[in-house]
């Protein structure tokens, strides 16, 4: 029997796992995943290190001797952060050679408190990707408005770039555009524009989290009627989107010089409201280049019993433009939605990187 997640692969679908921790790698258990349940990747966010260091036995001898070295609490935790990330892009090494550079990826993303500072953006992109000194990491830069010139500075510099925090069809176009500039000028720079690479993460269910919100307080029949399908109808229309701007001259003049696609990514796919299939956000998204990040909540859903009937994206696109209209029928701007929602993400990953100063300022206390 073929499992869900080989079907949902056979569909052109990247499995990336949507979580690290040095007690992962050193278990076996991010191995395990590669070798049983088809993940060909891994994205991490100050979230994932924040509930890493809280819980992680494995950090306390690095810990107390960065302590005892005299290390700032940000170096400690770029110090930490980055060698996991090395250590998990070591795992996937085979997987990277395997598909030319297209997955065995593993992100990291620069200090939210930055996405607001193109400059310090593009200054600790650098310092990351040369800190982890591996070429299938991945350094994340949030897509605000400020972020779309670091996207395309640090393209330019050869480095592959995995935007996150993507909510809006507008965002994501400029986004595309980024990217696209970002490979000419590293074309100019006499970067190889076969080894550059790049995501688009676009989130999914955060959307449907603020906008049913706002269906339920409506409470008409037509309302919770359209309870839970803006975020696959959004994230619908944007890969139309994606299949249109690769289709222009300009991004077909870089593919024949060696370019690869910036593949829409599925981001935020545990399913939050109990009543839905647990693997809605995977299954009504699936389609050929593409990748899926899943908390292993939602990956062992899948491979237990995720009804997978391959590409489930395209022709759909004028039934998602409907639902759409018929949401801002209700009175409900997307645009409002989708602005409130890059904010938000930003704000809550300054917390979990305020959270992750916090667990490191204090294990560095114990240690000292």
């Amino acid at each position: 029997m073929t499992s869900p997640t080989q079907e949902l692969s056979d569909v052109g679908v990247s499995i990336w796992l949507d979580d690290l921790s040095r007690d992962r790698i050193n278990s076996g258990s991010l191995q395990s995943l590669i070798a049983n349940r088809n993940v060909v990747g891994v994205t991490t966010n100050p979230t994932i290190f924040a509930s890493a260091l809280a819980t992680g036995q494995s950090y306390g001898p690095q810990i107390a001797e960065l302590a005892a070295s005299g290390a700032s609490v940000t170096d400690a935790v770029f110090a930490a952060t980055t060698d996991d990330v090395a250590a998990a892009c070591d795992i996937f090494r085979p997987v990277y050679e395997r598909t030319n550079g297209r997955d065995g990826r593993v992100s990291i993303e620069v200090e939210p408190t930055l996405a607001f500072d193109a400059a310090a953006t593009v200054a600790q992109a650098k310092q990351l990707f040369a800190r982890v000194g591996r070429d299938n990491v991945m350094i994340k830069i949030p897509a605000t408005r400020e972020g779309l010139g670091a996207i395309t500075a640090v393209l330019a510099e050869g480095i592959s770039v995995n935007v996150t925090l993507i909510f809006s069809l507008e965002r994501y176009a400029e986004v595309i555009d980024a990217y696209l500039a970002g490979l000419e000028q590293a074309q100019s720079n006499g970067h190889d524009l076969s080894t550059i690479h790049s995501v688009a993460s676009f989130f999914v269910s955060r959307v449907d989290t603020e906008i049913d919100k706002r269906l339920v307080a409506i409470a008409t029949d037509e309302a919770l009627s359209l309870k839970s399908k803006a975020g696959v109808a959004n994230a619908r229309l944007a890969y139309e989107l994606f299949e249109q701007k690769f289709s222009t001259e300009r991004a077909l003049t870089l593919a024949s010089a060696g370019a690869n696609l910036q593949r829409p990514l599925w981001a935020s796919t545990g399913v939050k409201d109990p009543a839905l299939p647990d693997t809605l956000y995977v299954t009504e998204l699936a389609a050929p280049d593409t990748v899926n990040t899943m908390p292993e909540k939602t990956l062992e859903a899948t491979f237990d019993h995720a009804p997978v009937h391959g590409d489930a994206v395209s022709g759909t696109y004028d039934d998602a433009r409907n639902v759409l209209a018929e949401i801002e029928k209700m009175g409900i701007s997307i645009v409002e939605v989708t602005t409130l929602l890059e904010r938000e993400g930003v704000d809550k990953f300054i917390v979990s990187w305020n959270e992750l100063l916090d667990i490191v300022t204090a294990a560095m206390g114990t240690a000292r």
